[in-house]
């Protein structure tokens, strides 16, 4: 069975952005987005909400044969994967290999898990949190920045009591930790 990934850039005090809907302050130097690199190398498909979609689709532009290594591995990777999109608002993708779905169905999810022979990774602070809930998330792995933003878009939902097993950290030059976790009940 596949796993599916909640990757979140945040601030050590969990936002994915501040007040402002600004997160230039988490945005990836070179070595920690190498390292990004590595750990979405296994992703074949990517479920997102809406608003992360069009963040991304930044990703389809970019060329894979110039340009910083980092940012060229990382667009490769995108552009080769699969992209499901949940939105209400959208009507067609603007991107290669990508679908719009109207609704997040969490059984439709879980046979994906079943099915896949790769590991996926869902996007977005809502529909993570929605894939959390459901118990669908099998790890998270969170960069926390060395920031505190003091309020935005929260990486995590409220409410929702989830065990977790660190499974890997790694600390940067630049002060940023990664922590991947395992999901567990609690």
């Amino acid at each position: 069975m596949a796993r599916l990934i909640y990757s979140a850039l945040t601030s050590l005090d969990g936002y994915l952005a501040d007040s402002d809907g600004k997160f230039d302050w988490a945005a990836p130097d070179e070595e920690v987005h190498a390292f990004v690199n590595r750990t979405v190398s296994s992703i074949r498909t990517w479920l997102l909400g809406r608003r992360m979609y069009g963040f991304m689709t930044y990703w389809e532009t970019v060329p894979t044969d110039s340009g910083r290594a980092v940012a060229r591995d990382f667009a490769q990777a995108w552009q080769s994967a699969d992209k499901i999109v949940y939105s209400r608002t959208l009507s067609e993708s603007t991107t290669a290999r990508t679908r719009i779905e109207s609704d997040f169905d969490v059984d439709a999810v879980r046979r994906l898990k079943e099915s896949a022979g790769h590991d996926l990774s869902v996007g977005g602070a809502n529909l993570a949190g929605q894939a959390l809930a459901a118990g669908l998330v099998d790890e998270l792995h969170l960069y926390l920045n060395p920031i505190l933003v003091g309020g935005g878009t929260a990486a995590l939902p409220s409410g929702l009591r989830l065990g977790l097993d660190l499974l890997d950290e790694h600390r940067f030059a630049g002060g940023v930790t990664f922590l991947r976790y395992s999901c567990s009940n609690p």
